[in-house]
Formats: C-alpha cells, structure tokens, sequence
C-alpha cells in the first residue's frame, strides 16, 4: 500500500496560503469549512458522529468527498445526513477549506491548503505494518486522533512520529461512542428489524479478506447457529459483498446467505454501520477483526474462530492476535463455534474482567470521543465552540433522522 505524503510546500506558496486563510476569515470571520474525505461507507462511519456533531452548528459547513471512488459516493454517503454537499475531486481543488478530515491514509490534493487530520479506522492491528507500526513518515498530518496510547507508541517506536509532536491527539473512537451513551437500545433494535428479543441473538461478524472464517466457513456456521434455534444476524464488511472483489472468493454471499436466514429469525445486515447489530446481539462470533473489539465495550461474550491463514495474509500484529484470544472463546470448527455460543450464553461473565481490561486500554474517552474530537477541531479552526445545549439538542434531532436499522 502506498501512502500518498504532502508534497514540499516553497515559502512562496505558504504564504500565499496564509493570505488567502486570512483573507477568509476577513469575510467570514465565524464560519470555518471542512471536508471528510472517505473510500468506503465503513470510513465514512468513523467519521459520521463528528459530521453529525458539527452540522449542529451553523457556523460550521461540511462537505463530503471520495477522492478514492469518486463513482461511489451515493454507496459511501448513503447514511449522510441529507443536505450535506457532496463534491467531486476537481470540485475542492479550487475550494478553501479549514479542515480536511479522513479516516484512512488517503490525501486529496487541496491547493490552497488546509489542517490535514487523521481519525484511523477500526483498532484491530491488521495490515499491521502500515496503520499500526508504519514504515513511513506521519508527519505531513497535522493531527492524529489516536484511538488508544498502544498505537501512539507503537508510531512514536517505528519512527512514523516523534515523542511530543504537536500532531499527536489522545480522542478515542468516537463511532462507539453511541454503545454507551443510552441511545441505542437492543430490545429496540430487535423489534424494529422484525425479530424477537426474547429470543437469544447471535452476531456473526467476519472481516473482509480471502483468508476470512466467511470463505472457509461461514455458511455452515449461519446454518449451525439457525439449526440451534438463535436468532441470527449476520453483519459482513461491504469488500465481502462484491462478488467482483477478490476478497468475496467470487460468491454472491447475499444470494448465499439470505436463504439461510428464516424470515423472523435472522437478518442479513445490509446497513454500513454495525453498531446498532452489536448492541442487539448477545454474543458475537468473529475471526479477526475491529468489530471483535469494539463489542468489548459491551461486555459480552467474544467467539474467536481462529484462521491463522488469516492473520498471515492479512498482517495482523502478533500483540493482536493474542489480547483477541485473551478475551474470547477460540474454536476452529462451525460445530465447535455453536457449542462455544451455548456455553457463554450460559456464563456471559466468564472472562469479564478480563474484556473490561483490554476496552478500557483500547478506547479512550468511551461514550465522550465525538466530542473530544469535535472541541479538537473548534481549536485547530479557532473557532470557539457552540452552547452546550444547543448544540445537544441539534446534534440529537440529526441523529435520529440519520440513523437506520435497514437490513
């Protein structure tokens, strides 16, 4: 993978810059814009709760960008507040903009320059070499919203940072923050998808890669866990939904699966944001995955089927890979996955301590990371933030119309 670094910038041209910043805040001294820029719905996801949370405040204009798939923006932003402008690539390089914002290693080239910020995706280690120990510099970011201190240090060992950059921010997750902040309810999210929430419900979650549970096994496992009487969900990475996508093994998994799940009884998540599918579920069944650790938040009980083709292909940190089997249940075989349901259905406490531990070291400011992140952004803009209550109660009224359960 290839990272896309700033270029040099003369003196000539950052000072031009700065005039035309200057000029800006001339004309309009209390509006500051910003720019997400994502390549798929997942990244955008990440990013969702801090777009949300400033399109409460007026002052505030947010656009929406994929400078990676531009041809995929109405799959990208499908879950994007209405209203919220999208433009292409040639549309923002002549636009001036106070912050650009992504969640992934991806830099869109902006002429008249801006604040570049890094939030990351998902906390797993996977591609372990270039998001969580790069080989290559981060210091044409210039901020990094860490997820946790693990990864601050591991970029500030492989040299990608320097110990007490000006960059480095500690915010957290904010796309989790809603499996704590009471918003969510299972019992809600059950009902509204059709499903009985007496009901034991089981979430299969696979990541996306060729080497993934969902290609050596995954439709024996969703029969295994129907055949047992669980409602199941089942929540695939949209790289796993293209058939065209080397990653799917060239299967049409929603043709595959969706006969599998019995109408009442399982669902086939079709939805880019899996947060309301891991409050609903009582167990989660993964391989490897960000997903596996985000539901640790939760404090329910973790099935691990162990791949380790997986963790080979895919460059998962050995360091993973082992705080993943230190809060799970590791099976390797679909019979052995359904057995291991029943058991931690039967004791959903079994290993609690030890999944509390690991979430409270992985996810900073739980339940409050939108609005570290968010107050962080007011700063680097200067621009002072909005009434606590105003901005509560707009943000609140977004978020309910912006948020599905739609399979």
């Amino acid at each position: 993978m290839t990272l896309k670094v700033s270029p040099l910038v003369s003196p000539l041209v950052r000072a031009i810059r700065r005039v035309d910043t200057a000029w800006q805040r001339l004309l309009r001294p209390d509006v500051r814009q910003v720019v997400f820029d994502a390549r798929t719905a997942m990244e955008y996801g990440m990013m969702a709760p801090v777009v949300r949370r400033l399109g409460a405040d007026s002052r505030v204009l947010c656009s929406l960008m994929s400078s990676g798939a531009p041809d995929q923006v109405a799959t990208i932003f499908r879950d994007a507040p209405a209203g919220i402008p999208i433009l292409s690539p040639r549309g923002a390089l002549t636009r001036h903009f106070d912050a650009y914002v992504a969640a992934d290693l991806i830099w869109a080239s902006l002429p008249r320059g801006t604040w570049r910020v890094q939030m990351f995706h998902g906390v797993a280690g996977k591609w372990h070499r270039v998001y969580d120990r790069p080989d290559t510099s981060m210091r044409h970011w210039d901020r990094l919203f860490f997820i946790n201190r693990r990864r601050m240090e591991n970029y500030i060992a492989s040299g990608a940072i320097d110990r007490g950059s000006p960059a480095i921010r500690l915010v957290g997750m904010p796309k989790s923050d809603c499996l704590l902040d009471g918003n969510l309810s299972r019992d809600a999210v059950l009902e509204e998808a059709g499903l009985d929430p007496r009901r034991p419900t089981i979430l299969y979650a696979p990541t996306w890669s060729r080497f993934s549970s969902l290609n050596a096994m995954g439709e024996d496992i969703v029969r295994g866990l129907v055949a047992a009487g669980y409602t199941v969900l089942v929540k695939l990475h949209e790289n796993s939904l293209d058939p065209a996508y080397f990653c799917s093994g060239g299967v049409d998994w929603i043709a595959r699966l969706t006969p599998v799940l019995p109408l009442g009884r399982g669902v086939l998540v079709r939805s880019s944001d899996a947060s309301p599918w891991l409050v609903a579920a009582d167990v989660l069944i993964t391989d490897h995955s960000s997903i596996g650790f985000e539901y640790l938040l939760l404090d329910r009980p973790v099935v691990r089927i162990a791949m380790p083709q997986l963790i080979a292909g895919t460059d998962i940190g050995a360091e993973y890979v082992r705080l993943m089997g230190d809060v799970s249940t590791t099976v390797e075989t679909p019979s052995a996955a359904v057995t291991a349901v029943t058991q931690s259905l039967a004791d959903p406490r079994r290993l609690s301590d030890a999944r509390r531990s690991l979430a409270a070291e992985l996810f900073l400011n739980p339940g409050a990371a939108t609005a570290c992140a968010v107050q962080e952004l007011y700063t680097l803009m200067e621009l002072d933030g909005p009434p606590p209550a105003e901005a509560a109660y707009r943000a609140a009224a977004v978020g309910s119309r912006t948020r599905s359960f739609a399979q």
